[in-house]
């Protein structure tokens, strides 16, 4: 019988399926309509942080020369489940029907630490060819 993945493991895994993810749905995008866009998502309170998180976004964006859409999806306080996530949902959607081709967020956790539900998170977006993606760790490597 084989032996699960600890934690740490599987979300290294994880996280190269997200990568893998995204690199085959920007090379579509790029060969079919040039410009990657992508939808921010921030799980902020309303005010300044959410407009900071917003332009951290905007920013990341731009270095990867990717346009953001001016619709924005949001969900306030601490991360509930995200099946309870409203602003969420609605970012998935809205992706999903061709306004972009990814969802941007600050961080995972914004999203979920849940190793489980991120896995299908990534399937069900990859499915309809949306990749999810957040900005680099500030202490990651360039």
């Amino acid at each position: 019988m084989p032996t699960p993945l600890q934690p740490q493991a599987r979300a290294a895994r994880l996280e190269a399926l997200r990568r893998e993810y995204m690199a085959q749905i920007i090379a579509i995008a790029a060969r079919n309509r040039g410009t990657v866009r992508v939808v921010p998502y921030m799980l902020a309170q309303t005010g300044s942080e959410r407009r900071a998180d917003l332009a951290l976004i905007a920013q990341y964006a731009t270095q990867m020369r990717w346009k953001t859409t001016q619709t924005t999806f949001a969900d306030l306080g601490q991360p509930p489940p995200l099946d309870q996530r409203p602003g969420f949902a609605a970012a998935c959607r809205y992706a999903a029907q061709g306004y972009a081709h990814g969802i941007l967020a600050i961080a995972r956790p914004a999203l979920t630490t849940d190793n489980d539900t991120y896995a299908r998170l990534l399937e069900h977006l990859h499915t309809r060819g949306v990749f999810l993606t957040y900005l680099p760790a500030a202490d990651a490597a360039p």
